[in-house]
């Protein structure tokens, strides 16, 4: 019987995100159509797309707990020792089930408080949406509750989890069941409980953040220390929940799952293959081409899947395979260079980090994309040159130029090859909004991969959409907890004290611009790209522009430390993912990647130092709408 339902749960949750992303797909490309056939827009489409992101985004983060694909650093996985290790998990899995059951509760007061029943989004009602929160947040306490060891075995002792964090949120709980009238016993556990946050809630955070390192979810990490530091200031639990609805909620938010679907269509099908196939015969002929070959190739995948590392897992096998088989180049050169290029995309269009670097400080996404283009193309340049530069001094064969064979892998990708024009020429001219040109970048990507080259059947379809939901979910769930910390630090003044701070000590702006490099760069190291865009840029947007800095420029920087710290030890995202893609020991992938790690970092710095860089080509755009 448990089967039974655990079966039925997941064809449910299953259905209803993929229904969700055609919808989320396919409302856009109609909005099109009727603003160009009838001269009219789809009535409340915006509210009716935030409403979908706000399903998609829960349930989304269900499905990744259900399949434990939460981002987590989990150093916990690395230790030998059996007990010691499933000791942690559970303490992991305990924290994370309290703070999920509080988030679900206050969740509840959120939606009876804040929606009213007979309010509506198009023909929907805003509160049945709404009520999404408290479940996925339920769910997921459930979820979490059950520690699953090495060996698969369940352990239900979390399941203390929910019952801790049912008491710390009585005071949510009292004000769902009485209103101001709690009686008085009541009351006085109420008063216990806050008196608990307002005393305790510094070592609380010490505990969790401690967690994170034994594989509590970032997202829960990130929220919990965003409630316990808003009730420690005197602020309501339910802020939380009103930031997560707020962020997921943005204009600009549904660019980031139907981007993220479009990398995964075209990761899923042959169209790495093909592209590697394109640029091997035009530049193999030369020393190092299959190098510059390697590095288009992983920018081109990037751009779609985000900084998730999508592009290691997907294309790592063929092209060390092609590397070390075919071009001879060294097994720890090649494993260095694709780990170091996993993640070279993310400053061109469509960039999901860039997107959300503009949304969240009011700068257009427009100039944000033609500030990163040609700090993308010196990172691009200066990994060939690197490449070429080995191939020559270690005299590593090349291929021989074929016309016909060129010609003909060109054919092949075609499509491939013009997807980013198209999306280029649809956003750069105006033509098309950034969630437009998302969407049509999601169905372009179908009818090419599944009725085109029909590498992908109309059958599997929903697999590979489902198979991008758990990074769909989880970084919505860290955007939502991220907003409600970036909450606090701004309600807090935290950005006029650091500036204040700042600049009574550090009065030369390019001895600012090197500390800010360092420190963004350890923080690429420590945190995910999302999180670190809505709880630290709010802390950089005020220090740049209190140096002179172009916004545009401070956007670029951060984003480039970010992508440079996945290649950072101790815990640079890539380093882990290439070393799970290539079965090779963390230390060994850590040294190969090293020359490539300080050749990014001289990048970085030229760039931070030159804004002509990252200011040049936004002169040729007229400024869009913020978060346009």
């Amino acid at each position: 019987m448990k089967y039974s339902i655990g079966v039925f749960a997941r064809k449910i949750e299953n259905g209803v995100v993929f229904l969700f992303l055609l919808l989320l797909a396919l409302l856009p490309i109609a909005e099109i159509v009727a603003r160009t056939v009838f001269k009219t827009g789809i009535p409340s489409e915006v509210g009716l797309m935030a409403q979908i992101v706000i399903v998609l985004g829960f349930f989304g983060a269900m499905v990744a707990a259900r399949e434990g694909e939460h981002l987590n650093i989990a150093l916990v996985a690395h230790l030998k020792r059996g007990r010691v290790r499933i000791l942690v998990g559970l303490i992991s899995s305990t924290i994370a089930a309290t703070i999920l059951t509080i988030f679900a509760w206050s969740s509840v007061s959120f939606v009876l408080l804040s929606f009213s029943p007979w309010t509506m989004i198009g023909f929907v009602p805003d509160q049945v949406v709404a009520w999404v929160m408290p479940l996925g947040y339920a769910v997921m306490a459930w979820r979490m509750a059950v520690f699953r060891t090495p060996g698969g075995r369940k352990i239900r002792l979390p399941f203390v989890g929910i019952l801790v964090g049912t008491l710390l949120a009585f005071p949510v709980i009292a004000k769902i069941l009485w209103g101001a009238d709690i009686p008085a016993g009541w009351s006085a556990l109420s008063h216990i409980v806050d008196q608990f946050f307002q005393n305790y809630s510094l070592a609380a955070v010490l505990l969790i953040i401690l967690s994170a390192f034994a594989g509590t979810p970032l997202f829960v990490v990130i929220g919990s220390v965003a409630l316990f530091f808003i009730k420690q200031s005197g602020g309501e639990f339910e802020i939380v929940a009103n930031q997560a609805y707020t962020e997921l909620t943005q204009t600009s938010l549904p660019a980031i799952p139907l981007f993220t679907i479009a990398g995964f269509m075209l990761s899923e099908s042959q169209a790495g293959a093909r592209l590697i196939g394109v640029f091997r015969n035009l530049f193999g002929w030369i020393p190092g081409g299959v190098i510059i070959a390697t590095v288009v190739v992983c920018a081109f995948f990037t751009t779609f899947t985000g900084a998730s590392g999508v592009t290691i897992i997907a294309l790592g096998g063929l092209l060390s395979k092609i590397l070390v088989d075919h071009a001879k180049f060294p097994r720890g050169f090649a494993l260095g260079l694709i780990t170091a290029v996993g993640s070279i995309g993310i400053l061109f269009p469509p960039s999901l980090p860039i997107i959300l670097v503009g949304a969240s400080t009011q700068t257009s996404i427009l100039q944000m994309f033609a500030g990163g283009i040609v700090p993308g193309l010196l990172l691009i340049l200066a990994m060939v040159a690197y490449g070429v530069f080995y191939a020559v001094r270690h005299k590593v064969p090349v291929d021989t130029f074929s016309w016909k064979a060129t010609a003909s892998s060109v054919k092949a990708s075609i499509w491939e090859i013009l997807l980013p024009v198209w999306l280029v020429a649809g956003y750069f001219t105006g033509l098309l909004s950034i969630v437009e040109t998302a969407a049509f970048a999601v169905l372009y990507t179908v009818a090419i991969e599944v009725f085109v080259n029909r590498d992908i059947s109309l059958r599997y379809l929903h697999r590979v959409f489902i198979k991008g939901v758990p990074i769909i979910g989880g970084v919505l769930a860290i955007l939502a907890s991220a907003q409600a910390l970036s909450y606090f630090i701004v309600d807090s003044e935290v950005p006029q004290m650091l500036t204040k701070w700042v600049q009574t000590y550090v009065t030369s702006p390019q001895i600012f611009i090197l500390l800010l490099n360092l420190a963004l760069l350890v923080a690429g190291s420590l945190m995910d790209i999302f999180s670190a865009i809505i709880v630290l840029l709010p802390l950089i947007a005020p220090l740049g522009a209190a140096y002179g800095l172009n916004p545009v420029q401070v956007g670029i920087i951060f984003v480039m430390n970010m992508e440079v710290g996945f290649l950072l030890p101790p815990i640079g995202l890539n380093l882990f993912l290439a070393s799970y893609r290539f079965k090779r020991p963390y230390l060994e992938i850590s040294r190969n990647v090293l020359p490539f790690l300080l050749i990014q970092i001289i990048v970085v710095l030229i760039v931070s130092y030159v804004p002509f860089f990252t200011t040049a080509l936004g002169a040729f755009f007229q400024p869009a709408v913020s978060g346009s």
